[in-house]
């Protein structure tokens, strides 16, 4: 299976996940920026209301598919625990600057993809997580960390297309995992879009205007 582009994946997956259509209790965040085309037209389709979850990885102390990071969650600032702890406390100044520096420009970049729009509480909610793809599994576990923080009540892992091999890395830490296809050899996730072009930051807020109208 190869899409067209991100709305076309959408449109697979909102029929994948049909239901959660109109559901009050439940939202699509899409992982910033990949995953914005794809949950736009989700969301969309679902009549759920769209917000972001922007990612920013800044240490690996476990390995590249264990990244601390910053996160926003639908506006609401996250920083994996040794993150934190580094960021207040890290003996190297050169270390405690960079991650000033780091967290200084991920704000930016936030106020740039979400405007002022105020964060969304997602306590108690159905959160469905949407990124285009999943290779190896670490950005969506990220993301899951992230979201877990808001107090959801469930939380749905999606992707229009998946590496059969990281499903098992994602699946124990949601409630449900919606996916399309696992085509193999998987490689990367743009061999499955004929369009992988991605949105700007004045694209993305855009999309989020026009999702709440």
């Amino acid at each position: 299976m190869r899409f067209e582009d991100a709305r076309a994946a959408g449109r697979s997956l909102a029929a994948a996940l049909e239901a959660y259509a109109g559901r009050a209790d439940a939202v699509v965040l899409a992982v910033a920026r990949g995953g914005v085309g794809v949950g736009a037209e989700a969301a969309r389709r679902l009549g759920l209301p769209l917000d972001l979850v922007l990612l920013r990885r800044l240490l690996v102390p476990r390995g590249s598919l264990e990244p601390d990071c910053v996160a926003s969650v639908a506006g609401a600032t996250f920083l994996d625990e040794g993150l934190a702890a580094a960021a207040e406390a890290a003996p190297d100044p050169a270390l405690r600057h960079f991650l000033a520096d780091a967290l200084s420009l991920f704000d930016s970049h936030v106020r740039a993809c979400r405007g002022v729009r105020p964060a969304l509480d997602l306590a108690g909610k159905t959160v469905i997580l949407v990124d285009n793809g999943v290779r190896t599994g670490s950005t969506m576990l990220a993301a899951v960390r992230a979201v877990r923080s808001r107090s959801p009540a469930r939380v749905v892992a999606a992707a229009p297309v998946a590496d059969a091999a990281a499903l098992g890395a994602v699946a124990p830490a949601v409630e449900e995992l919606v996916y399309v296809a696992t085509p193999e050899p998987f490689g990367h996730v743009g061999l499955w879009y004929a369009d992988f072009r991605r949105l700007t930051d004045d694209e993305i807020r855009a999309t989020l205007v026009g999702s709440s109208q």
